[in-house]
Order: C-alpha cells, then sequence, then structure tokens
C-alpha cells in the first residue's frame, strides 16, 4: 500500500501561479490617438451662466457668484491632440476632486 501511494505522489503535478495583474483595468484614461494621459479639457453645449455682481462705492463691480445650467452635452477632448474622447466622460466626471 505504501508503494501505491508513491506511485501516486510522482504522478502529482505541480502548479506554479503568477501573480495577479490586473490588465484590464485602467486608472488612468489615456488617448488613444496620441497616448495622452495628463492634458484634457471639456465642452460643454447649450449652457446658461448667472453672474451675480455688488457695485462698489467707485462704481466697479465685483462678482459675488457664479452659477451655470448645462442643458446640452458635455464632451471631453484630449488636451494634446484635441481628439473626442466623449465615450470617457463618465468616467471622468466620476473621478474630478
Amino acid at each position: 500500500m505504501k508503494e501505491k501511494n508513491k506511485d501516486s505522489r510522482s504522478k502529482r503535478k505541480t502548479f506554479v501561479f503568477a501573480p495577479l495583474r490586473l490588465t484590464g483595468i485602467r486608472t488612468r484614461i489615456v488617448c488613444p490617438e496620441c497616448g495622452n494621459d495628463r492634458d484634457f479639457f471639456e465642452v460643454a453645449n447649450d449652457v446658461t451662466i448667472t453672474t451675480r455682481y455688488v457695485q462698489n462705492a467707485d462704481g466697479s463691480f465685483t462678482p459675488k457668484s457664479d452659477e451655470s445650467t448645462i442643458l446640452g452635452d458635455i464632451n471631453l477632448f484630449c488636451g494634446e491632440c484635441y481628439a473626442d474622447l466623449s465615450q470617457y466622460y463618465q468616467r471622468f466626471s466620476k473621478m474630478i476632486f
């Protein structure tokens, strides 16, 4: 019986697993056109901006508050090559702190 166990042990295979790599998950947005991963800008369409001012004693004005209402789409662009990256806008907007 001991001999049988020796044979079954010798037939066992040993597996070595490589470290887990999260290659499908990206933490940064990267422009597929130029590789930029740093500079971006957004353009909002159909925006109403309301700025409230206070007039000073000398007749000049000082802004007190700004309000904006975006009625249209918001697009994201690469700051280097100006490629349209709007497909990443939802993720971009969640990462603004």
